[in-house]
C-alpha cells in the first residue's frame, strides 16, 4: 500500500471480512476501534483499488502458469444502491429510478471450471445525462460508449499475456459483447475469443447471412444434454444438432464505407435443439470464435468452453448474496469502491473453495485453511476435544463446513454450494476465536 500502516490495517480488515462474509462491517470487525479504523480505511484517499487488488493479480498470476488454457471471462453487473439514498457519487443504472455502480470484472477460469481470480476490475458511474443516448449510438465512436468496456477488458488480457506466452487465455463473454470492434480489437491485439452471437451479420459466403450460412451445413455430431430442472420445468435431456464452419463476418452496414474495417475471418460452432418438446423453448447456442475449429471434437470443447462462463454468475451471486454488498452503507461512492475491490477478493475465495473441493477432493484441507483453522473444525463438528493426527482432505473440510452452514451432507446431497459454505465460513471464523480461547496457554 506505500505505507505500512495502511499495509497492516488491509491484512486485519480482508481477515475480518473474510470470516464474516455476510456481516455488516461493524460485526464483522467486532469492536467499535475495529469498525472505526474499517471506515477510515475506506475513507482514506490514499487507498486505491489497484494497490488493494494489487497482491491478488500476482497471486492470479502465479497460480496461471501451470494451465496451457485460460479462460478470461467479462461480464457486467449492476450494484444497486437506491435503498441509500443519502450516498452521494452514485450514477443512474439501467432503471433510471435506480442509483448505484457498474461493475465489469474479467474472471480467469480453467476448463476444469475452477476459479483462478481476477485478472481485471472496472467500475463507473453512469452520468444522468448519459440516459436516453442509445438512439446516437451508431454515430459515437466506440471510446465513447460503454461498449469500451470490453476492448478495455481485452488490453488488460494483452499485458497479461505478455507476461505468460505459454498459457493461451481465451476472452469469453456473452451476446452483449457482440461488438465489431471487439471482434477487430482482438484481433490487432492478437488475442483469441469466444462470443454467443446476437446480431444476424452480413457474411460474405453466399447465403449472405451467419444464421443462413450455418443452418445450411450438415449437422457433424449430435450432443445429447442434460437440462436442469428451472422453476415450474423439469429436468429433461436435450439432443442438438452441432454444426461448425469458417465465417467471414462484414462490418455493419452504417460503416461499410470505411477502409480500415475490412471482414473479420472467425469460426462458427451452432448447437441446435431441433426437436424440443411441446411448450418447451429450444435450446440454441451460437458461438464465434477465433480458435480454428475443424473436427467434432474441437466443436464441443468451445461449447465446454462457454459453458465455464457461468462461473462469472457464481461470482456475482455471491458478492451480492453472500457478501451483501448492496447493503453497504459508506455513505460515497469512492468508499464503495474500494470496499467492493476488497470483497470482490473475499467472493472469489468462497467460489475458489467451492469448485476447487469438487476438482481435486484428496488434496490437503491446507491448501485453504490454517491448522487451527482445520484443527477447531474437526473438533467442533465431530465433538471432540483432540483433532486428528493430519488434516482432512479439502472435500471432507468443505463438507465440515457446509454443515456449520446447514448442508446436511446425506448420500444424495452432493457437494454444498456457496450459499452454505459462506455461512459455513462465518460461523467457522467464531469457532476458531474460541478455540484460540481455549488453547492459549
Amino acid at each position: 500500500m506505500g505505507d505500512r500502516r495502511l499495509s497492516q490495517r488491509l491484512v486485519i480488515l480482508a481477515s475480518q471480512l473474510a470470516a464474516h462474509p455476510s456481516a455488516s462491517i461493524p460485526q464483522a470487525c467486532g469492536l467499535w476501534g475495529q469498525s472505526k479504523a474499517a471506515y477510515r480505511f475506506f475513507d482514506n484517499d490514499k487507498v486505491n483499488e489497484n494497490d488493494l487488488l494489487a497482491p491478488h493479480y500476482q497471486n492470479t498470476k502465479e497460480r496461471l502458469k501451470d494451465h496451457p488454457v485460460v479462460l478470461a471471462v467479462q461480464d457486467t453487473t449492476q450494484i444497486d444502491f437506491t435503498s441509500h439514498p443519502g450516498t452521494t457519487g452514485l450514477g443512474i443504472l439501467s432503471d433510471p429510478e435506480h442509483r448505484g455502480l457498474f461493475y465489469h470484472p474479467t474472471l480467469l477460469v480453467s476448463p476444469e471450471k475452477t476459479p483462478l481470480g481476477l485478472a481485471h476490475h472496472l467500475v463507473w458511474e453512469r452520468p444522468q445525462k448519459d440516459f436516453g443516448k442509445r438512439h446516437t449510438r451508431r454515430s459515437r465512436p466506440i471510446a465513447a460508449k460503454e461498449s469500451q468496456k470490453w476492448l478495455t477488458g481485452l488490453e488488460a488480457m494483452a499485458q497479461l499475456q505478455v507476461k505468460l506466452p505459454q498459457v493461451r487465455l481465451v476472452s469469453v463473454a456473452d451476446r452483449e459483447a457482440d461488438v465489431f470492434d471487439f471482434f477487430t480489437k482482438a484481433q490487432e491485439l492478437n488475442l483469441h475469443l469466444l462470443v454467443r452471437a446476437a446480431w444476424n451479420r452480413s457474411v460474405t459466403h453466399p447465403e449472405k447471412y451467419l444464421w443462413d450460412q450455418l443452418e445450411n451445413v450438415d449437422p457433424a455430431e449430435h450432443l445429447t444434454i442434460e437440462v436442469p430442472r428451472r422453476p415450474g420445468k423439469a429436468a429433461r435431456q436435450a439432443t442438438l444438432a452441432v454444426r461448425f464452419s469458417p465465417v467471414s463476418l462484414l462490418p455493419p452496414k452504417y460503416r461499410r464505407g470505411d477502409p480500415t474495417l475490412p471482414a473479420v475471418s472467425m469460426w462458427a460452432v451452432y448447437a441446435k435443439e431441433e426437436d424440443p418438446p411441446p411448450g418447451e423453448a429450444a435450446i440454441s447456442w451460437f458461438l464465434l470464435t477465433s480458435i480454428p475449429v475443424t473436427s467434432v471434437a474441437e466443436a464441443l470443447e468451445k461449447l465446454h468452453w462457454y459453458t465455464c462462463r457461468w462461473q462469472i454468475e457464481l461470482f456475482f451471486k455471491i458478492l451480492k448474496s453472500g457478501c451483501r454488498i448492496e447493503q453497504l452503507q459508506l455513505e460515497t461512492a469512492a468508499r464503495l469502491r474500494r470496499c467492493l475491490a476488497l470483497y470482490a477478493v473475499v467472493a472469489w475465495r468462497i467460489l475458489y473453495l467451492t469448485m476447487e473441493s469438487r476438482r481435486v477432493p484428496h488434496l490437503s484441507c491446507e491448501a485453504l485453511l490454517a491448522p487451527e483453522e482445520w484443527q477447531a473444525l474437526c473438533c467442533f463438528t465431530r465433538r471432540t476435544s483432540k483433532p486428528p493426527g493430519k488434516p482432512p482432505t479439502l472435500q471432507e473440510a468443505t463438507k465440515m463446513i457446509g454443515q456449520l452452514g446447514g448442508f446436511l451432507g446425506r448420500t444424495r446431497d452432493g457437494f454444498p454450494g456457496p450459499a452454505t459454505l459462506w455461512q459455513g465460513m462465518q460461523r467457522l471464523a467464531d469457532i476458531v476465536i474460541a478455540w484460540r480461547l481455549g488453547h492459549s496457554p
